[in-house]
């Protein structure tokens, strides 16, 4: 029967029987010892979950294949799929995690296969989060019918309270909103103080403490008038759900094992989450990397899972995956060195049976634009020797690194991929057709009818507003939802003269998404429908964005109502757009670029680093404290471990000062980076590139003849004066 908890019904499926016992011998013989441990522990007795577990899994150690093996072995043992939690950080991820479990189980059960496909709570803490929020929303005085804004969104609603204020009209500059936002998200995902968070991170804006904490006051109460969620809320309104006693007891009965991927990228909220879920550790499997953790500016922080044993009486069972399935010796070698200089970490060293002779390289070049060349000149030598381009990638620490590389590839004709720069929800024009869907979804979004009616021509912000408070006005005195009057309201509104003609059309179609007429997923081809012409007025380039809203409309289709489109798109976005892609590829072959965050998780045969350079790796900006010191140490230890078997950390002399014309050619100078250090350079195999003599140096023989030509240069320039 289900349980009743506070009129939240929640359906607890009933434990399966233990089914008899396997022979596990065939489906885990593939596994090496450290994974079998990892998987097998605990899983005889899949009803009386052990305490915890922590898998240290290194770079390239097979961890995602130790995981679903895991999980696999639970089912495998008689453990209810439905009665697992697994949480990853991306739903690609989740996605890919749930087939490989369905997969291996499938092998071990044969005919009973079946029972592995039950593993319906698989996904990101986020979108965990918002469906356990919707289950527990009357508990909780939450709308259930709430929407949630991307990063984006809840900037323009923190700038539109910032204006409310009048704090944009400041005699100071005031912080900007993208700045405010992340301010307020730093505060609540790391649970510091706003004083300690300003001090730490944005010295530049003390002086505003007491303004941005009445803004940020102004902006929870405005999303809680309008019903909408940011992506922090997630976690946040889950954190405090969870530590009330009745609902956290509810929500971890529901649960006999959680599993939990990447957890070093965890910030305090998530790890207050699964302490809170299962306090004491019984069921609970975290798997990560400390060497890896590379995201505190989203408010990870790596001390989740360096304190995780510490949280559980006894100790959590710690288990590490130190055999690496990715990298030669020789780039595992310098990769555990630099690693090994780090304030803090558990101890592990990388260890593979894949020998080479060739060792990493550590390319010295003049400047920016010898770097490229060599880059360039460096693929295109792989590629003549069978390398494919998408088997090369060049990573880099800041987007804008890759600037003077993108230049040569272009020059050159090479096709190239870059990671790590605007995401698809970006965009203008998908933001533009999913306001529509989320203002139908959630009435009192203002940002989204904000954007909406503005599509319109000759409605303008002043006309806009005027729209948005009389259909919240008009649901105040009627029902109080305003999805049961905003159509009625729209079409007794007077639009300005220019907009007449477009009225009607709108006023149609936003009362049939309000009223939900047309069945899902029909009604997103009716919005497209209504969105064309107006994307076609508002951009040149219509044809390439008529493209991504055409892809959104078949993602649509996948997905079986509007809220859960709208919070798994928002929650995790795919990564391309016309707005960054520009013309199609017509190569099926091009070379990666990315950043080294985006990186992570990633690997290629031949991978070159980019700015090897002290201001680069480290970033100037991330040496202020020991623990940001370690952080860069690890985006290097990231980018070493993403390579198969070449690795090129190149290391440009000089750079040059840009944005600044009227100072000329102005340069800096750089070292090598701190963390390779004089005592590992034998790790590597060191060279200047170009390495033929330089044009036009004096030779061996010009140099003798010049030897007996031999004048007193000084003499002369003292003579100068006599």
């Amino acid at each position: 029967m289900p349980r009743i908890l506070s009129g939240v019904q929640s359906t607890v499926p009933t434990v399966a029987e233990s089914p008899p016992p396997f022979d596990t011998a065939a489906w885990l013989a593939k596994l090496n010892d450290a994974q079998r441990e990892a998987v097998e522990y605990g899983a005889a007795t899949p009803n009386e979950p052990p305490g915890a577990l922590l898998v240290i899994a290194g770079a390239g150690s097979g961890k995602t294949n130790t995981l679903a093996h895991r999980v696999a072995n639970l089912v495998v043992n008689g453990a209810d799929p439905r009665r697992i939690l697994l949480l990853t950080f991306s739903r690609r991820a989740a996605l890919e995690m749930t087939r490989r479990v369905a997969r291996i189980a499938g092998a071990a059960l044969g005919a009973r296969a079946a029972l592995a496909q039950g593993l319906t709570w698989s996904g990101t803490f986020h979108s965990v989060g918002a469906r356990l929020l919707r289950e527990y929303a009357d508990l909780i005085g939450l709308a259930p019918a709430f929407t949630i804004n991307d990063r984006e969104d809840s900037a323009d609603l923190m700038n539109f309270v910032r204006h409310e204020l009048g704090l944009s009209a400041k005699e100071r500059r005031f912080p900007a909103k993208s700045t405010c936002f992340a301010i307020y998200s730093r505060v609540v995902n790391t649970g510091a103080s706003l004083a300690d968070v300003l001090d730490h991170a944005f010295p530049w804006c003390r002086e505003w403490e007491a303004d941005l904490r009445m803004l940020f006051a102004a902006y929870v109460e405005a999303k809680q008038k309008q019903s909408v969620l940011d992506y922090d809320d997630l976690l946040l309104y889950w954190s405090h759900m969870a530590a009330e006693p009745s609902i956290a007891a509810d929500m971890s009965a529901r649960f006999d094992h959680v599993l939990v991927d990447e957890y070093q990228d965890t910030n305090r909220l998530q790890a207050s989450i699964l302490l809170a879920l299962k306090p004491d550790g019984r069921g609970l499997t975290v798997v990560g990397d400390d060497a890896q953790s590379i995201y505190s500016f989203r408010g990870a922080t790596v001390r989740n899972i360096l304190d995780f044993p510490a949280h559980f009486d006894p100790p959590a069972r710690q288990v590490t995956l130190d055999r690496n399935y990715r990298s030669t010796g020789p780039i595992l070698a310098a990769s555990n060195a630099v690693i090994e200089l780090a304030s803090e970490r558990y101890t592990k060293n990388l260890w593979t049976e894949k020998a080479s002779a060739q060792l990493p390289r550590l390319v010295t070049v003049a400047g920016e634009a010898e770097q490229a060349r060599y880059v360039v000149e460096q693929v295109l030598e792989a590629r003549e020797q069978g390398m494919q381009l998408k088997s090369q990638a060049v990573l880099f620490r800041a987007a804008h690194h890759s600037a003077a590389l993108e230049i040569e590839l272009t020059r050159r004709n090479i096709p190239f991929v870059k990671f790590g720069g605007l995401k698809f929800l970006d965009s203008v024009h998908v933001k533009d057709v999913l306001a529509v869907l989320r203002w139908a979804e959630n009435p009192r979004d203002r940002i989204a009818g904000f954007r909406v009616v503005q599509l319109l021509p000759g409605v303008g912000p002043a006309t806009a507003a005027k729209v948005l408070d009389e259909v919240v006005a008009r649901a105040g005195a009627g029902t109080g939802n305003p999805a049961d009057t905003a159509g009625s309201t729209l079409a007794a509104f007077t639009p300005p003269p220019r907009a007449q003609e477009d009225w009607h059309p709108f006023v149609t179609l936003m009362s049939s998404v309000y009223g939900r007429q047309t069945p899902w997923p029909a009604e997103f081809e009716m919005v497209r429908r209504w969105y064309e012409p107006h994307l076609e007025r508002n951009h040149e380039d219509a044809a390439i964005r008529h493209a991504d809203v055409l892809q959104m409309e078949s993602i649509a289709g996948t997905y079986p109502s509007r809220e859960r489109f709208l919070t798994e798109l928002t929650l995790d976005p795919p990564d391309a757009t016309s707005d960054e892609s520009g013309v199609p590829l017509l190569d099926e072959d091009y070379l990666i670029l990315s950043t080294i965050h985006s990186a992570k998780g990633q690997e290629w045969r031949n991978v070159f680093v980019l700015n090897g350079v002290d201001g680069c790796i480290p970033s100037d900006l991330g040496t202020g404290s020991e623990d940001e010191i370690d952080e860069e140490r690890r985006l290097l230890y990231v980018a070493m471990t993403r390579a198969k078997e070449d690795l090129h950390i190149v290391v440009p002399q000089r750079f040059y000062v840009h944005n600044q014309p009227h100072l000329g050619d102005r340069h800096v100078w750089a070292s090598r980076t701190r963390f390779i250090p004089a005592h590992l350079m034998p790790l590597f195999e060191a060279y200047a590139w170009p390495r033929v003599p330089v044009p036009g140096a004096p030779s061996a023989a010009g140099l003798a003849a010049a030897a007996q030509a031999k004048i007193e240069i000084g003499a002369k320039l003292r003579k100068m004066w006599d």
